[in-house]
């Protein structure tokens, strides 16, 4: 009876440190942006990906699902996931953005473009953040590691 007593208190501990979970990104839309930086400006990260990049998936499962990202995210910045094929019209900054057709179910949405590009190329995934004034203030196209992209969010937050 005892060992049995034990076991049920070692599986409810188990299940209950799982069900526990972790933060969770906090995420905005284009949309909301501008009466959210009227009410406390922020740095902006977009994350720039598509739903068939191998690499986009791995940083939405390792990078963004982070404890320590997600905190210094919500704190200190807004997040946006942009999926660069998506159809959707969207507004930013006074400007409507439109999804380009490129083929016959092909093609990359305008803001995506707007946002990633880099040297005239647009990668997956890429991570663009932006001031308060909207101004590019960091790119990077391709994979970003866990304490990669907090060593450039710490590096951000200071300027």
């Amino acid at each position: 009876m005892r060992g049995q007593m034990i076991i049920c208190i070692a599986l409810a501990a188990a299940v209950f440190s799982f069900n526990k979970g972790h933060a969770q990104l906090k995420t905005v839309s284009f949309t909301e942006l501008d009466s959210l930086q009227k009410i406390e400006q922020k740095k902006v990260l977009v994350f720039i990906h598509t739903d068939w990049c191998k690499y986009c998936l791995q940083m939405k499962s390792t990078t963004f699902n982070n404890d320590s990202v997600i905190g210094v995210l919500n704190k200190l910045f807004y997040f946006i996931d942009l999926d660069a094929e998506s159809k959707k019209d969207m507004s930013y900054g006074g400007h409507a953005f439109k999804f380009k057709p490129t083929g016959s179910d092909t093609g990359v949405h305008e803001l995506a473009e707007q946002l990633g590009m880099i040297n005239g190329k647009l990668d997956y995934p890429t991570v663009s953040v932006i001031n308060a004034k909207n101004e590019i203030v960091f790119q990077h196209g391709g994979l970003l590691q866990t304490e990669e992209l907090l060593t450039v969010l710490r590096a951000l937050q200071k300027k």
